[in-house]
């Protein structure tokens, strides 16, 4: 991850970036493709899953890159991006929120959350959730 730092001073990492035709599931208005998280988040990320922050954080840039599957979440503009994964689980989701013109200009897609989610979570997910892309 490369370091940026944002007009607040806090850490920012660039992840990589996302394929606009893929996330444009949630919703068209994307105002770019770069991927970002913030210290806040990556200390979010180590005191919720602190079990799997190293594997999570290791194949976050693919799981954006290559979603199995996105799922709408609760929240506008953002995603359950879903993607198997070789570890203990098998699966990575990872909380997306997209950045859109009604955000502030240089803003960016960034990384809310990530944890590992067993197999039979996922399938619950898509019995019940809305699926708004899956990987052919």
């Amino acid at each position: 991850m490369d370091i940026l730092a944002d007009k607040r001073n806090i850490e920012v990492y660039i992840i990589g970036k996302i394929n606009r035709e893929i996330y444009k599931c949630i919703t068209e208005d994307i105002v770019t493709d770069e991927v970002i998280i913030t210290d806040n988040q990556i200390q979010h990320i180590k005191d919720r899953h602190p079990e799997v922050y190293d594997r999570v954080l290791s194949n976050i840039e693919e799981a954006i890159r290559i979603p199995d599957y996105i799922i709408r979440d609760k929240h506008e503009y953002t995603g359950l991006v879903v993607k198997r994964i070789k570890t203990e689980n098998g699966v990575l989701q990872v909380v997306l929120r997209l950045c859109t013109s009604e955000d502030e200009q240089g803003y960016k897609n960034s990384v809310i959350s990530c944890w590992e989610l067993s197999e039979k979570r996922l399938q619950n997910y898509l019995r019940n959730k809305e699926i708004l892309y899956r990987r052919e």
